[in-house]
């Protein structure tokens, strides 16, 4: 009978590979916690131009936006209305994502010291099993 992914390698530890790391990653990304600060009055850029610092919030990217969409209701082959409105697509999507701050929340070094061997232990067992072994071993 063949094991994980058809080598020689045990079921058992394939199972018990992949319910560690499940566990570890569950509880590794159970521990961070995510922050956004986006509103339409945000800074989401920053240009240094001409001797001073200027900001661009979400509010001024809808500007070229509303402009371009109006441009494709009046032509729809209007290539300058397509730039414009996939480029302030494109700019917010991009300024919320850069405006996402990720942290780890406080624990102790028990906890993650079991994150760590659950995680990268069962790593190491999920692809030990799908390892070929030979019978004269």
């Amino acid at each position: 009978m063949k094991g994980a992914g058809g080598t020689s390698g045990g079921l058992g530890q394939f199972f018990i590979g992949l319910v560690m790391m499940c566990g570890g990653f569950y509880l590794l990304l159970n521990a961070i916690s995510v922050n956004a600060s986006f509103a339409m009055g945000a800074r989401l850029y920053g240009i240094s131009a001409f001797g001073g610092h200027y900001n661009i919030t979400s509010g001024m990217i809808m500007f070229p936006f509303m402009f371009g969409i109006g441009l494709i209701f009046y032509n729809s082959k209007n290539i300058l209305g397509w730039i414009l409105a996939i480029g302030a697509i494109t700019a917010l999507i991009f300024g919320v994502i850069a405006s996402i701050r990720f942290s780890f929340r406080a624990m102790s070094a028990f906890d993650l010291i079991t994150i760590l061997v659950l995680s990268i232990g069962g790593l190491g067992l999920f692809l030990r099993s799908l390892k070929s072994f030979d019978n004269d071993e």
